[in-house]
């Protein structure tokens, strides 16, 4: 084999950060995209930090627990706006029927989705950051008190939403535009079991072993054992990366198994409805 085809068949960082250029460029020509970064999570935190105000006024055992609807509402962001980054950077491909150009480039599968996971961090960074520190301004909720447990807490949901992202990109990649929904949606199955503003002692006990196997359960478990017990479950965080790795490892073959049946049905050149 030639050194040329060697280099095309290994994993290139110089086509990775290209595609993350080609991305960053294109997020911010457009103010409307950076608005909608931060739009939502601004309306979100500021509806949700008042509820969380009341609570504290009037129930005693939310005046003990301050800063958990934030914190969760904060964290829930982290894991569905790190999906949507990931998934709206592979929309816009689809979007501009450019994917079939891309999957026929020396560009690896593995490479695009490396730029999209870069990708779902910046846009993530571009919304929460403003967000959270709107945050201490309004209601003395610091996200970054958390300390360390914040990295183990965002490294979880960001797993979660990129094995999630991944097998989305792979459905719509097989079934066309006509799957699109699922990219805005598939989040929002999970969030009652993941429970997010509860604990899990609160569901049914039939469906509590259910909940258990989602991974960002266990951050939001950890979130308020930290806000509430003031002390850091590191057992719960192993076990989050354990199933995270089975969820991700899932996610990728997912992904690659759909885009060969994608290419031997000729689906990437058919992104319509």
């Amino acid at each position: 084999m030639s050194a040329r085809a060697e280099n095309a068949i290994a994993f290139s960082p110089q086509r990775v950060a290209a595609m993350v250029l080609r991305y960053w460029y294109l997020l911010r020509s457009s103010w409307p995209r950076l608005l909608d970064l931060i739009y939502w999570p601004l309306v979100q935190m500021i509806t949700w930090g008042f509820i969380q105000v009341y609570v504290m006024q009037n129930a005693g055992f939310f005046a003990r627990a301050g800063g958990t609807l934030i914190g969760a509402l904060l964290l829930w962001d982290i894991l569905f706006r790190g999906q949507l980054g990931f998934s709206i950077a592979f929309l816009e491909e689809m979007w501009s029927r450019n994917i079939g150009n891309l999957m026929m480039s020396p560009l690896r599968p593995l490479e695009f989705v490396v730029a999209l996971m870069v990708m779902s961090i910046v846009r993530l960074a571009v919304g929460a950051i403003p967000v959270s520190l709107l945050a201490i301004a309004f209601f003395g909720f610091n996200l970054y008190g958390l300390g360390l447990a914040l990295v183990a807490f965002f490294f979880n949901l960001m797993l979660t939403s990129w094995a999630v992202g991944i097998f989305v990109s792979g459905l719509v990649l097989r079934n066309g535009l006509g799957a699109e929904n699922f990219a805005w949606s598939i989040m929002f199955v999970f969030m009652p079991l993941a429970c997010v503003y509860y604990p899990v002692t609160t569901l049914p006990a039939w469906l509590q072993p259910a909940a258990w196997i989602l991974p960002p359960t266990y951050v939001f478990e950890g979130m308020r054992e930290l806000l509430i017990s003031h002390a850091f479950r590191a057992d719960l965080m192993v076990e989050a990366l354990g199933l995270n790795a089975v969820l991700f490892a899932i996610g990728v073959v997912g992904f690659l198994t759909l885009l060969k049946s994608a290419r031997r049905h000729g689906s990437l050149m058919q992104t319509g409805e």
